[in-house]
C-alpha cells in the first residue's frame, strides 16, 4: 500500500534534547582547561559560551561533541551519559570556523555526504539535501563547487550539512569569525531564525560579545575553565555578578569610588551597588557609557564632572565620545548623534544614578 503522507521536512523536527555537562574536568599536562564545569541546556534552547581566548569554551564544546575525552564528570543528552559514546552516535550537528567543504563535490553532494555515510537511499538523500539548502536559501546554487561560492555562502552550506542529518543538538564553534562584518550580522540572524524554527538545542561558542548577546537565549561567561555567570543577555549586561563580567560584557568605564552600606559614591554621585555582599571600602566602579550624560551650561549644577573631549566616534545610530577628566581619567560617553563635540571642547558630565557593578580596588 502506498503512503499518501507528505515527505518529512526539516520543519517537522522534534524537540531538541536536554544537554547536561556535570562537573566536567578536562586537563592538559596537569593544567585544568575545564574545572568542574556544569551547564544545562533546556530542549530547544540557544546558549552561547562567551569568554576570552583560553578560557575553555571551545574545550567544553569539543567535549560535548566527543572530540575531546574528559577526565572527570559526566555529559548527558536526554539523561543518557554519552561521555564514552563515539562522535557519530551522539546525534549532534557541528559547524566550525573552517568550512571544510569537499572541493571535488558540488554543494548538493557536500550536503548529502552525511546522509550517505548513514546509508540513506539516494532519493531520500536528494530530497533532504534540497530541503536543507532551501532552509539556508542556497538551493539555486546546488550544482556549484566550493571555490565558486563566497565565504558566507560556504558557511551556509556547512550549516545545511549539519542540519540535514536532523540532529537534536547543534554545536557552533565561532562559525562567523572569518566573515566580514555585514555578512556576519546577516548570517547570525539567519542561524537564529533557523534554530528557532527547528527547535534544535544549540551551543554557540564565540569571543564576540555582540554576537552572543544578539542571538542567545542565555549567555554563559567563562573564565579559567569555569562559568563566571550565566543568564539572559539583559541580566549579564544590567546586573553583572562579578567585576570580570562587568568589564568583559559590553563597554564599561572604571571609576574610583567608595562603597558604604550598599551605596557607591563616585565623584559625588551616589549609585546603588549591584552586589550587596561587597565589603565597605575603596572600589572600582564599572559605569556604562550610557549612564554618563553631557550637561549643558543652562542645566549645570555644583558637583557636575568637568573634562575635555579627547575623541569622538560616529557609530550610526549613536555617538561615543571619550572625555579626559581633570585628574586624567578617561571616560567614554554614549549619546545621541544630535550632540556633537570636537577635540578639545570643555564639557560637563553627570552620572545618571543607575546601579553599578564594583570590585574592591585591590582586586580590580
Amino acid at each position: 500500500m502506498t503512503s499518501t503522507s507528505p515527505a518529512p521536512t526539516l520543519e517537522r523536527l522534534g524537540e531538541g534534547a536536554t544537554v547536561e555537562l556535570i562537573s566536567v574536568v578536562k586537563e592538559y599536562s596537569g593544567s585544568r582547561a575545564l574545572n568542574e564545569l556544569s551547564l544545562t541546556l533546556a530542549p530547544g534552547e540557544f546558549v552561547a559560551l562567551l569568554g576570552p581566548s583560553g578560557c575553555g569554551k571551545t574545550t567544553a564544546l569539543r567535549s560535548l561533541a566527543g572530540l575531546e575525552s574528559i577526565d572527570a564528570g559526566s555529559i548527558r543528552i536526554d539523561g543518557r551519559d554519552v561521555a564514552t559514546t563515539p562522535v557519530n552516535r551522539r546525534d549532534i550537528g557541528m559547524v566550525f570556523q573552517q568550512y571544510s567543504l569537499f572541493p571535488h563535490m558540488t554543494v548538493l553532494q557536500n550536503v548529502e555526504f552525511g546522509l550517505q555515510m548513514r546509508r540513506v537511499d539516494a532519493a531520500s538523500r536528494r530530497l533532504r539535501a534540497v530541503e536543507a539548502l532551501e532552509m539556508v536559501s542556497l538551493d539555486h546554487l546546488a550544482a556549484r563547487y566550493a571555490h565558486q561560492l563566497s565565504g558566507g555562502q560556504q558557511q551556509r552550506v556547512a550549516l545545511a550539512r549539519a542540519l540535514v542529518t536532523r540532529p537534536r543538538v547543534l554545536l557552533l564553534d565561532e562559525p562567523l569569525s572569518a566573515l566580514d562584518a555585514k555578512v556576519r550580522v546577516s548570517l547570525r540572524e539567519e542561524i537564529r531564525r533557523i534554530q528557532t524554527e527547528l527547535g534544535i538545542t544549540t551551543l554557540f561558542v564565540t569571543h564576540d560579545q555582540e554576537e552572543a548577546l544578539a542571538v542567545a537565549d542565555r549567555v554563559a561567561v567563562m573564565r579559567a575553565g569555569e562559568i563566571e555567570q550565566i543568564g539572559t543577555p539583559e541580566e549579564l549586561y544590567l546586573t553583572p555578578a562579578t567585576a570580570f563580567v562587568a568589564d568583559f560584557v559590553g563597554v564599561s568605564n572604571r571609576m574610583r569610588g567608595e562603597l558604604r552600606s550598599g551605596t557607591v559614591t563616585v565623584r559625588g554621585a551616589q549609585l546603588p551597588s549591584i552586589d550587596p555582599t561587597l565589603p565597605d571600602g575603596p572600589v572600582q566602579a564599572f559605569v556604562r557609557p550610557e549612564d554618563i550624560v553631557f550637561v549643558s551650561a543652562v542645566d549645570a549644577r555644583p558637583g557636575d564632572i568637568h573634562g575635555t573631549v579627547a575623541s569622538t566616534s560616529f557609530l550610526g545610530s549613536l555617538r561615543r565620545t571619550t572625555v579626559r577628566l581633570d585628574d586624567d581619567t578617561i571616560v567614554s560617553v554614549q549619546h545621541g548623534v544630535e550632540q556633537q563635540y570636537l577635540f578639545g571642547d570643555s564639557v560637563a558630565l553627570r552620572l545618571t544614578g543607575r546601579a553599578v557593578a564594583s570590585a574592591p580596588e585591590t582586586a580590580a
